[in-house]
């Protein structure tokens, strides 16, 4: 595996970022367990408190910089298609 992934953002079109493979694929890995295919789906506050239990102490240390990756990864698959963005106060968030 590459030490490396490229991601999308839903609000840059067309402008990738590569960042750190083993942390993308965990929090990706962590979001896809705990988040709902229901709408109007989790704030993201509710998604990154949920993940902390599943990551990898080693990459995240008491939770530590999570909140960066779940935004990224979370940008990333919603410009995939993967997640999608209810429009809701706060914005909350579902699998679709």
């Amino acid at each position: 595996m590459s030490d490396k992934v490229t991601v999308e953002n839903i609000n840059t079109p067309g402008k990738t970022t590569r960042v750190d493979a083993a942390k993308y694929h965990a929090m990706r890995d962590a979001m896809m367990k705990v988040m709902t295919t229901e709408a109007p789906g989790d704030t993201a506050n509710e998604i990154k408190e949920a993940t902390k239990p599943h990551l990898p102490e080693d990459l995240f240390p008491g939770g530590a910089t999570s909140g960066w990756w779940q935004k990224s990864v979370q940008l990333d698959l919603e410009a995939k298609g993967l997640i999608k963005r209810s429009d809701t106060k706060p914005l909350r968030f579902y699998l679709g």
